[in-house]
């Protein structure tokens, strides 16, 4: 799992990060994401039953599929346990590293500062998320990547189809695609269609990037 894990998050640049109140069928929003060309599915701990939501996710097709805002050992475990194939956490948490370690799944720790990054590091960390990236921008990236060169950065934080591509350019492995792509009350609604449209816009405007 480890061993393709950045060379395929490199080929295919977005996770779509579901942060929804509400998701009525987690496989059918997979299936939307995929059609659309997003292929990497985020679900995070602030959706309520988040395991259960998972197990239906993965049962259907688990490629691609991970859990975020991950911030203790036990949750580590559950989301394992429940499916994930990979773990996202808003910062640095070494509980959470030790045990997707011992599972031998990757996870990608948060950090913003370069005193931030050097420790995901440290701790094992696959990839690390940069967040808030929209606060920053692209430059703010390309910064880090001087004294980081050979480290995997994801933005993620307000990245759009407007700005997405930029980051890409600016040494992101890939990038987090958020409420543009899946607003809450969409993905409560069951809106399949119109997520795809969504996925859709959004992959067409890195096209060549």
């Amino acid at each position: 799992m480890k061993t393709d894990f950045l060379p395929q998050l490199s080929k295919d640049r977005v996770i779509a990060v579901v942060r929804a109140p509400e998701i009525p069928d987690a496989a059918a929003l997979c299936a939307a994401l995929r059609a659309g060309g997003i292929r990497w599915i985020e679900f995070t701990r602030t959706t309520p039953s988040l395991a259960s939501h998972l197990r239906r996710a993965v049962a259907d097709d688990a490629d691609g599929i991970g859990a975020g805002t991950v911030m203790t050992a036990a949750q580590a475990a559950e989301l394992i346990d429940a499916g994930a194939r990979y773990l996202v956490t808003p910062g640095c948490r070494p509980e959470v590293v030790e045990v997707a370690a011992a599972a031998g799944v990757p996870v990608v720790l948060g950090a913003l500062t370069p005193t931030e990054v050097g420790l995901a590091l440290d701790l094992g960390a696959d990839a690390v998320k940069i967040f808030p990236a929209r606060a920053f921008g692209p430059g703010y990236l390309r910064d880090l990547a001087g004294p980081f060169p050979d480290v995997p950065l994801v933005a993620s934080g307000g990245v759009d189809a407007g700005n997405a591509a930029g980051f890409l350019a600016a040494g992101a492995r890939a990038v987090c695609a958020g409420s543009q792509v899946v607003p809450p009350a969409v993905v409560a609604a069951g809106d399949w269609p119109e997520i795809t449209r969504r996925a859709r816009d959004f992959t067409e405007a890195l096209a060549g990037r």
